[in-house]
């Protein structure tokens, strides 16, 4: 399922369905995202072990808590990955002696906002943001957001939508500069 609007609609209704205690919509869930959680937590506790062990926490919490999913609130991958980025820092301070400072600056990174939709976007700034999103193409945008919601690399995206690497890398390249210069010009 290349499409992510369709790949969307599949994940909510996995969700939806988990809510109800369908375990095979849990295991369809579980294989349309967990490489994604996966490589998330890998690259938040930075330990294979710790990252297999976090991503079962991920989806005992999902199957717990899937009746709170909202699809008006978030895209599905988000809040997976949301409930993974929580799970990865939790273990992070599990992790770390009372006297360490040797991973305050990754864990202050990690904590700095709750909502990763909400990162870099505040209230005022969100209209111009939209405004300057609309400047791009649609093919554009879509792997913008793949790429920042969904943490996918361009190797991920070219391989997820069949195209030459290059091509994502100038795309994304091409669409951050047209941000950043519409962003910037007041626009």
């Amino acid at each position: 399922m290349t499409d992510p609007t369709q790949q969307q609609q599949y994940l909510i209704e996995q969700l939806n369905n988990c809510a109800q205690g369908d375990r095979r919509a849990f295991e369809r869930l579980y294989r349309a995202s967990c490489a994604h959680l996966y490589a998330q937590l890998l690259r938040i506790v930075r330990d294979e072990r710790a990252a297999q062990d976090c991503l079962q926490h991920v989806f005992i919490r999902v199957w717990h808590v899937a009746d709170q999913y909202d699809a008006t609130k978030a895209k599905p991958m988000t809040w997976l990955s949301t409930l993974a980025r929580n799970i990865g820092i939790d273990w992070i301070r599990r992790q770390k002696p009372q006297d360490s400072t040797a991973d305050e600056p990754l864990l202050e990174a990690l904590l700095s906002n709750d909502d990763p939709e909400d990162d870099s976007i505040n209230a005022q700034q969100h209209g111009k943001l939209q405004t300057c999103l609309n400047t791009l193409s649609s093919h554009q945008r879509q792997l913008m957001e793949m790429a920042f919601f969904q943490g996918l690399t361009h190797s991920e995206l070219a391989h997820t939508l069949t195209q030459p690497l290059g091509s994502v890398k100038s795309l994304i390249r091409r669409g951050l500069e047209r941000l950043k210069a519409c962003l910037t010009s007041g626009i």
